[in-house]
């Protein structure tokens, strides 16, 4: 088995020179972190940046988005997908205003009990944040370390007992040192060792790759089955949720040319979800006029 001190070294001094130069890294504030690290969930760096500037400029602290509207947190958020997080995002905001005195709070488990913060955000923020040890599994970390010790393409499911207790070995015990491998691990599985085609030709550690050892079993089959988007519920909600973020007034949903495709009984279904899940409403019942919530 691989020493663990040889591959944090190994990967935190090759983040040091290949590591990407990210807002949120450099000087962000706590709070800055936190929105960096839920905008991030299921969606691509290249896509969040922009946003997240935007985002820390119009609310630089936690009471500056708690001020603002739920719409406004919406529309701001604009195609970043699964809107919800947004919603969490701002009740979060109101969350740290009004229980923690507007600071994003440093224990993990103050973390979790925001809305939208589940282990590994708490972990991550914990880490990158406060310089705090813990131990940050994503599924880039899981990746890595399940095809370096175990040589095995990707860990399978949810994160297990077992699993978590053996990151937890490898994660250095001196805080400065784990924060780095947890950024560093992080990195190399987002840019080097990726689920589809790894780039094994750039890694630094292949000499003590358990799963390079083995002929790299598993490479090139998917770890997960594709979920289809098209013309699903969560589609047709986004692109009424699309319409809404234009307007900052009513708009009449049902009749639109751009809907026109979608069956009225899929639209009624979204416009249901969309309103119980606290996203949009319609602003007197039966009149068809919608707005963000």
């Amino acid at each position: 088995m691989p020493d663990s001190s040889d591959v944090v070294e190994r990967l935190s001094t090759w983040f040091r020179h290949r590591g990407r130069d990210l807002p949120w890294r450099t000087g962000a504030t706590a709070w800055g972190v936190l929105v960096s690290e839920v905008m991030l969930q299921q969606t691509p760096v290249v896509r969040v940046e922009p946003v997240w500037r935007e985002w820390m400029r119009r609310w630089p602290q936690p009471h500056d988005l708690a001020s603002a509207s739920q719409a406004d947190a919406v529309r701001a958020w604009g195609r970043l997908g699964y809107p919800r997080r947004a919603q969490r995002l701002y009740e979060a905001a109101h969350m740290i205003v009004s229980e923690h005195a507007g600071q994003v709070p440093s224990r993990e488990d103050h973390l979790r009990s925001l809305p939208g913060v589940g282990e590994y955000t708490a972990a991550a923020v914990a880490a990158f944040a406060f310089g705090q040890r813990t131990v940050v599994l994503d599924v880039n970390v899981r990746r890595v370390i399940s095809r370096i010790w175990k040589a095995e393409p990707a860990a399978p499911g949810h994160v297990t007992i077992s699993e978590r207790a053996h990151a937890d070995q490898i994660v250095p015990l001196g805080a400065t040192k784990s924060v780095q491998w947890n950024v560093a691990a992080m990195e190399f599985g987002a840019l080097v060792c990726t689920a589809q085609n790894p780039r094994c030709d750039e890694c630094p550690i292949t000499d003590v790759c358990a799963w390079r050892a083995r002929g790299y079993p598993g490479r090139g089959q998917a770890t997960s089955r594709p979920q289809g988007f098209e013309g699903t519920d969560r589609q047709v909600r986004g692109r009424i949720l699309a319409i809404l973020r234009e307007h900052t007034v009513p708009v009449q949903v049902s009749g639109r040319a751009e809907l026109a495709d979608i069956e009225p009984g899929q639209l009624d279904r979204c416009l249901l979800s969309l309103t119980t899940d606290g996203l949009a409403h319609e602003v007197e019942v039966g009149a068809g006029m919608w707005e963000l919530s």
